[in-house]
């Protein structure tokens, strides 16, 4: 467990020193005007240009779009103290993340869309373009392949409209990170970042000209951090860095970058706790699910037994390495004028590999005592076993695998499981379109997107281990008196799954939109796309083996291993998506709209190899109010969606694969305010309400969607102090999430917590930036997730009393500090 105080304390203390000089040294007259132009909150008036779900990429005003997006300005992305890429869609109405696996892994859920599991329904753009085309495929949702840094310029966050249509036809929510570019006028920029639990981060940014009407940008960052729960090694650890060409010229504009990414992030799951009687959740014995975690030195590197022989075949494997991704991405834009016509282009390239070493937990807690008595059990009740050792077993013996001895028959003991899987990942994509006005007011635009991608997987899931139920937990080998080995090196199982899988998908769509700007009120648009895809693989089968043909060594008898032959699959698939919108200007200041969209999500790589071939059709229905004054701001949108033909998969404690296929429905209203009431001060509420049900689901019909919260809501007040060294900004940040369940079986209950999240900014002069940020301050105890491993209820113990169970919890306390000076 790791004790902040003094860290916090030194921190405060060296960023005051740090404020006061600034103060002091900073002109009195020195203009605030730029800083305060950077600062306008532009993101929440109507006049305000985006380009995502434009049928143009010259983009259109927010107050014209029938459609809900929400926009996000370098200070807001940093306001919002966001942990990771995925983290900072929180401030999205209308979406669910579970960040609390760390900087990557997260699960990204979208106005009741039965996900529950990475993202399957939020695709991730760079300049308009999918970082990768699936947005989801088995441990690899597509924010682990992007961070965000200094070279971003906004954020846009779509949510159903006309996004079926274009691009890779997604469903749920498209977020575009936009970049920063050069100009004829250099600038740049350099930050530093500290925390309280030895985060040391530097960013940079610098662009210019390069000679006439060519420019160029250059940024990344780098950093190390041992994580606000104490891993016992690094937790994050790497960067990323980008480049951009650009070039304007009389018909148009071209841009080129590239961007690499070379990240280690530790990946978090379930953790020890204790139902309590009268419904709440408490820490389990000695273990603080807020800053603590099993992941630890003693099973940091381990080796795992992979292929049968007499001395099995094995492979290393690394925690450290978590769940990270080591990738290059290039792409390109271009946008050209001619003849009354239009052209756009949008390409990208990725490739890299995007692996998980993880620590997956299953079954609850229990007394090594116990766990011995399990498996003396098991073994007698097995006659091949007990004549292979010459007798029944009686009792057993427990030690550490690395030192110190025996281990106590009262040591609460549980088994985990150290996954390996390695992804070698490609893309390309490329979408194209031609517009032209063909009377006035009314535009015509017709296009394609293609995508070829490739996954080459290499799975070893399972590898359970005994461990103890502590921090940094410690691995225990157990051997019976009848010679019987329990374990090997603290392992008690192999693989239950592996994989080898070669992937390809080749998906080709044509698309025709019109706008029509009726009159200066009225704007209906239209779009109808045709897409087919296609997928071909070949996976290796598997089989159960003892890898070393010795009964007595319990910990190999069963693995899956690949046996060397293979089988194929090859899948084809046609679908059509549409969508109308309308919108209408009711003054200056005020829209409504209406939208209808109906879409699919095609198989992927996954799903045909479980045999789910099938695919999910969506429907959608919205209606929306967007108004703005210099009093305030107000985003309103209600939404209906129906599924049918949701795929859902799970691995079990035996190591089974469970895999449903059902349908949904959901309602509901999202928002997205901010008052003015007087000068500088403001106060921001966003949140949603969703009502959102499995249907034609078997004995779950009726149950509510997992993991999504009916209620939820930020409340965000911001008070500024005008100095005449700069100005100094406070702000802080009140979030409410309403119970849900974690599981499709509606029994296992997530409470509702509240977080508060503070902050104070000061702005010296026109170029420094001393930021300090409070997440988590009064140190919630909430859950995310129960135990993903276990269909119903995880919970063990009597009846009327405290309950152990296994839950992934929110982070607790941390506190950043970061130093930028902008020229």
């Amino acid at each position: 467990m790791k004790h902040h105080t003094f860290n916090r304390l030194a921190l405060a203390a060296a960023i005051s020193a740090a404020l006061v000089p600034g103060m002091a040294l900073a002109q009195a007259n020195a203009s605030n005007n730029a800083d305060a132009n950077k600062r306008e909150d532009s993101a929440k008036t109507l006049d305000m240009v985006i380009v995502s779900g434009s049928t143009q990429f010259k983009g259109l005003s927010k107050g014209d779009a029938s459609f809900s997006i929400t926009t996000m300005t370098p200070e807001q992305i940093d306001d919002a103290g966001a942990k990771s890429t995925a983290d900072l869609l929180k401030v999205v109405p209308g979406l669910w993340v579970e960040a609390t696996g760390g900087e990557t892994g997260a699960n990204i859920d979208v106005r009741g869309f039965p996900g529950g599991s990475d993202a399957p329904f939020v695709t991730m753009q760079l300049d308009g373009s999918p970082i990768f085309p699936p947005p989801t495929l088995s441990f690899l949702e597509n924010s682990s392949l992007f961070r965000i840094d200094s070279t971003i310029d906004r954020v846009e966050v779509l949510r159903g409209g006309p996004s079926p249509v274009f691009s890779n036809g997604q469903t749920g929510a498209t977020v575009n990170f936009i970049t920063r570019r050069g100009s004829d006028t250099p600038e740049g920029e350099l930050r530093t970042t500290v925390s309280d639990n030895g985060l040391y981060r530097i960013d940079g940014f610098y662009s210019g000209p390069i000679s006439d009407d060519w420019f160029f940008s250059v940024g990344g960052f780098y950093r190390e951090d041992d994580g606000v729960r104490d891993t016992q090694f690094p937790a994050n650890k790497g960067g990323q860095f980008s480049a951009t060409i650009s070039h304007t010229f009389d018909a148009g504009e071209f841009s080129f970058s590239a961007r690499h990414l070379d990240d280690k992030n530790a990946f978090f799951t379930a953790v020890p706790l204790v139902a309590k009687a009268d419904g709440g959740i408490t820490r389990f014995a000695g273990f603080d699910p807020t800053e603590d975690t099993l992941l630890g030195r003693d099973f940091r590197n381990v080796t795992l037994q992979v292929t049968p022989g007499d001395s099995p075949g094995t492979i290393n494997a690394d925690l450290a390495n978590g769940r990270g991704a080591d990738l290059d991405m290039f792409g390109s834009t271009l946008d050209l004028n001619f003849d009354g016509w239009t052209l756009s282009n949008r390409a990208s390239y990725l490739s890299g590999d995007a692996p998980t070493n993880g620590l997956f937990t299953g079954a609850n807690p229990q007394t090594l005592s116990s766990f011995i008595d399990g498996q003396i059990g098991s073994v007698n009740g097995n006659a091949d076993i007990v004549s292979a050792a010459g007798g029944l077993a009686t009792s057993g013996a427990a030690q550490f695998v690395n030192g110190g001895g025996a281990v106590s028959g009262d040591q609460q003991v549980m088994v985990a499981g150290f996954w390996v899987v390695r992804k070698d990942i490609d893309s390309f994509t490329d979408e194209v379109r031609l517009s032209r006005e063909l009377f006035k007011g009314n535009t015509l635009t017709v296009g394609a997107y293609y995508a070829n991608y490739s996954s080459k997987d290499r799975w070893y899931l399972g590898n359970n281990m005994l461990l103890t139920a502590e921090p940094n937990a410690r691995r225990i080998d157990v051997a019976l008196d009848n010679g019987v080995e329990v374990t090997r090196d603290g392992f008690v199982g192999a693989s239950f799954f592996s994989v080898n899988a070669d992937y390809d998908g080749d998906n080709i769509a044509g698309f025709i939109a019109d706008e029509w700007e009726i009159d200066d009120r009225w704007k209906l648009d239209l779009g109808l796309r045709f897409e087919r895809q296609s997928v071909d693989a070949i996976l290796e089968n598997i089989e159960s083996r003892d890898l070393d043909n010795n009964l007595l060594t319990l910990s190999n008898n069963s693995a899956s291993v690949l046996n060397g032959t293979f089988r194929e699959i090859h899948q084809n698939d046609k679908e059509s998506s549409f969508t109308a919108g309308l919108n209408y200007k009711v003054t200056d200041s005020a829209s409504v709209f209406a939208r209808y969209n109906t879409g699919y999500a095609f198989p992927q790589f996954d799903n045909l190899r479980d045999g789910q071939n099938n695919t999910q059709q969506i429907d959608q229905y919205e209606i929306g109010f967007k108004s703005s004054t210099d009093l305030y701001s107000l985003f309103l949108t209600g939404f209906y969606n129906k599924f049918s033909g949701l795929q859902f998969q799970l691995f079990d404690l035996e190591g089974n694969n469970i895999t449903q296929i059902g349908g949904s429905h959901a309602q509901g209203i999202e928002y997205e305010a901010q008052l003015r009431p007087f000068e500088n001060f403001a106060i921001d509420l966003t949140g949603s309400y969703v009502d959102a049900e499995f249907r034609n689901f078997g004995d779950n019909s009726g149950n509510r969607v997992r993991r999504q919260a009916k209620n939820q809501f930020r409340v965000t007040p911001s008070y500024v102090i005008p100095g005449q060294w700069g100005d100094l900004r406070f702000f802080g940040t009140w979030s409410h999430v309403g119970k849900r369940f974690s599981d499709n079986e509606n029994q296992q209950l997530l409470p509702s917590y509240d977080t508060l999240d503070i902050g104070v900014v000061a702005y010296i002069g026109n170029n420094w930036e001393v930021r300090v940020q409070g997440s988590n301050v009064t140190d919630e105890l909430a859950l995310t997730e129960g135990n993903a491993r276990i269909v119903g209820d995880s919970t063990s113990g009597g009846v009327g009393e405290d309950r152990v169970f296994l839950g992934r919890a929110i982070q607790g306390p941390n506190y950043q500090a970061s130093v930028t000076y902008r020229f």
